[in-house]
């Protein structure tokens, strides 16, 4: 899910909620799906119509407020654009897309690419048809997309309702459990990903409490090709935190900086104290990988 909108779209483009493939007669509120063709369509957006992509976030939990949906898929995004300053995720791109997505020349990290993908608390079902924009923007702690795009500086280009648009960092986008920068109307368009980011040599830790259970943790670090160090912890906060180094730190430098995060939280998939603790360990694991 992407944010929320305003009156449900009516006239050309729209359709019956009853003959959507999506499945929006779950969501029993909602009585019209509008298809948008162009920015235009989107005007729509507000507290009670919010866009849809995958859908797999949508209808995750319920939506009672809704009366109205705005496919965003029928804007035909390209899903993976290489440019100059690096690569260009479109926000309806699926998981599978960019798990597919092969190697440029130079790009040393593309194998977090997978990892983040594998993070995944879902089959391949879902992998067909969640978004990494959705990903992003349902803010759960444990959003791999939030992982990989966080951890690759990644710079969400934001459409505001006003008609205007911003870029941030992903690491600002996020704000808190289930929270973003977007305000009703607002609609996130793409994720870039740096080529300095790309390029960087990174290494991948996740801990569950079970085998296929949810992420407890996903830690990546990596080394820009300048010597930048950055660790990103995620999955074990409400938010994406990034330390960040000139080079390499000591053990104790970035132990002690891990133990500093206060963004912590318990839940069912793991205790605050057992993240802190585990955090730790693997960010050492990350920095010894690396050196």
């Amino acid at each position: 899910m992407f944010t929320g909108a305003t009156s449900p779209q009516s006239g050309e483009g729209a359709t019956n909620v009853g003959t959507r493939r999506k499945g929006t007669v779950d969501l029993n509120t909602v009585t019209e799906v509008s298809l948008a063709r162009s920015r235009a369509d989107l005007s729509a957006l507000g507290p009670t119509v919010v866009p849809l992509a995958g859908g797999s976030a949508l209808y995750g939990e319920p939506q009672h407020h809704l009366t109205g949906l705005v496919d965003l898929m029928t804007l035909g995004w390209p899903s993976l654009t290489i440019v100059e300053a690096g690569l260009e995720v479109a926000a309806t791109c699926t998981v599978a897309e960019l798990s597919h997505f092969p190697a440029q020349p130079g790009w040393r990290a593309h194998p977090a690419f997978y990892q983040c993908c594998t993070a995944f608390l879902a089959g391949f079902k879902v992998w067909n048809v969640a978004t990494v924009g959705g990903n992003l923007c349902a803010a759960l702690p444990a959003g791999p997309m939030t992982s990989l795009t966080a951890a690759l500086d990644g710079e969400a280009l934001v459409w505001l309702a006003d008609g205007t648009e911003q870029r941030m960092p992903v690491t600002s986008f996020i704000t808190g459990n289930k929270t973003t920068v977007l305000k009703p109307g607002d609609v996130l368009r793409s994720i870039t990903l740096p080529a300095h980011a790309l390029e960087a040599r990174v290494a991948f830790r996740k801990i569950a409490l079970s085998p296929i259970g949810r992420s407890g943790l996903v830690i990546l670090g990596r080394i820009d090709p300048d010597d930048t160090f950055v660790l990103t912890v995620t999955g074990g906060t409400v938010r994406p935190i990034q330390l960040r180094y000139a080079t390499l730190p000591p053990a104790e430098t970035l132990q002690a900086a891990v133990l500093a995060i206060t963004e912590w939280f318990s839940d069912a998939h793991g205790a605050a104290d057992w993240r802190r603790g585990v955090a730790a360990v693997l960010a050492e694991e990350i920095r010894e990988e690396l050196a």
